[in-house]
């Protein structure tokens, strides 16, 4: 491939993403910062606090869905068409959300409208990003796959950092009253520009190689959903595995600890940002560094890694967070984002589409992914602020709950094979090893 065009595609894969997440991570903020009082609004502020992570944890539900309807498109039609597709849903939902009246306005139908449009922004990161994933993996060779695949993971932290450096510019230059009256709309509001700069972007690339091999080859699944469930349900379930260790302590280290924080660390909301955009920018420089080192050692091993390193860091976090200066938090964010999260998201796209072949890979890396976001990701908020609700304010809990996902990712893993050195779509040596272990013993004599 051209280096102009390989460009090309990590910037489109990049840039989506990043304008994706934006969109998305930009309400988890907001959810803890300002939606308590002005949409879900209750007597008791923990309720309220609760009752927006639901709506929170709603998208994560709803994301499958998206998965599976805009991995079908993906899967018959093509990759870039899904991919503007979901862009612009996210956008308009986004942008909406700048525009809605609050529940003093409007009562009851504001919270309404505000669930509404944040299931739709949860039906377009469900379709984003294995589109984003494949963009990158299916044009790259395979000795930068881990490279190529690192490339659109990028775009969470800085999908993170643009909505909490857009939050924290507000917050230090208009008073709390006229951000919690207006000011947060902002950047909802600018999601638009960026919508449109990265329809832009995607406009000049072509269908992925793989995906021109399927259409060659006439072999397209009727129903992606249907073959994938047939012929690929152990991938989708380790990918589902895989995925709970990567997102649940994400949100977290990113999102949980912004309530947290500020209400029982005692921190402002601009020194929690800033911690969050410190430790994003760190994570950014890091993944594409991880991403190639896979290419080295392998996926699994740096997967694994990651995976035992948030193990063992579980209490070290809170313990860091429990010190109350600015330094520890911040220390405590960067290693957590950074390096221990940084490792498992770099290698994780490359990994899952390394198991699926190319006429289901869009809807199974979509399944597996969105479905583990559910799972661990939508709820991990809501399940931390329940459990410091039921324990008394004890991290104790929310320490454990991090080191059951690294378990319950570590066990998934384990059938992954290696394939950095194969193919994307050679599946040859997979199937020989198959048919190896079902000829019976042979005596040795």
């Amino acid at each position: 491939m051209e280096k102009k065009q390989m460009r090309k595609v990590w910037i489109a894969s990049l840039v989506g993403s990043a304008i994706e997440w934006f969109d998305y991570f930009l309400y988890g903020t907001v959810a803890a910062l300002v939606f308590t009082k002005v949409f879900f609004v209750a007597e008791d502020p923990t309720i309220g606090l609760l009752l927006s992570y639901a709506s929170l944890a709603l998208a994560f539900f709803i994301r499958p869905f998206g998965g599976i309807i805009f991995s079908h498109i993906g899967d018959r039609v093509g990759r870039k068409k899904t991919l503007v597709m979901t862009l612009s849903l996210m956008g308009v939902a986004t942008v909406l959300m700048g525009l809605l009246p609050t529940y003093q306005a409007i009562g009851i139908a504001a919270p309404i409208i505000l669930v509404t449009l944040r299931l739709v922004q949860g039906l377009g990161i469900g379709g984003e990003w294995g589109g984003a994933m494949l963009l990158a993996v299916e044009y790259a060779p395979k000795e930068k796959r881990g490279l190529f695949g690192s490339i659109p993971q990028m775009g969470v932290p800085i999908g993170m950092f643009l909505g909490s450096g857009a939050l924290t510019l507000i917050t230090t230059t208009v008073s709390t009253e006229a951000f919690i009256s207006w000011g947060w709309r902002i950047p909802f509001l600018f999601s638009a520009l960026l919508v449109l700069f990265g329809l832009w972007i995607r406009k000049g690339i072509d269908e992925t190689p793989s995906f021109k091999e399927v259409q060659k080859s006439g072999d397209i699944p009727k129903i992606p959903l249907v073959e994938t469930l047939k012929t690929h349900w152990r991938e989708v379930l380790i990918a589902i595995g895989g995925k709970v260790v990567e997102t649940a302590p994400f949100y977290i280290f990113g999102t949980f600890i912004v309530s947290y924080g500020t209400t029982n660390l005692g921190f402002s909301n601009t020194e929690v940002l800033v911690s969050v955009m410190i430790a994003t920018i760190v994570t950014t420089i890091l993944i594409p560094i991880m991403g190639s080192l896979s290419d080295k050692i392998g996926r699994k091993k740096m997967y694994i890694y990651g995976a035992v390193a948030m193990l063992v860091y579980a209490f070290p976090y809170f313990w860091l967070l429990e010190q109350r200066t600015l330094t520890t938090l911040i220390i405590a964010t960067i290693i957590g984002l950074g390096v221990i999260w940084a490792p498992i998201t770099a290698v994780l796209g490359t990994m899952f589409s390394e198991i699926f072949s190319a006429k289901v890979r869009y809807t199974g890396v979509s399944l597996g992914y969105q479905i583990g976001a559910a799972i661990a990701g939508g709820t991990a908020p809501l399940v931390a602020t329940a459990l410091l609700l039921e324990f008394n304010n004890s991290y104790i809990p929310i320490a454990l709950y991090i080191m059951l996902t690294a378990v319950i990712s570590l066990v998934s893993v384990l059938a992954v094979r290696d394939r950095r050195h194969q193919e994307l779509d050679d599946f040859s040596q997979d199937t020989e090893e198959k048919e190896e272990r079902k000829k019976p013993l042979q005596t040795q004599h």
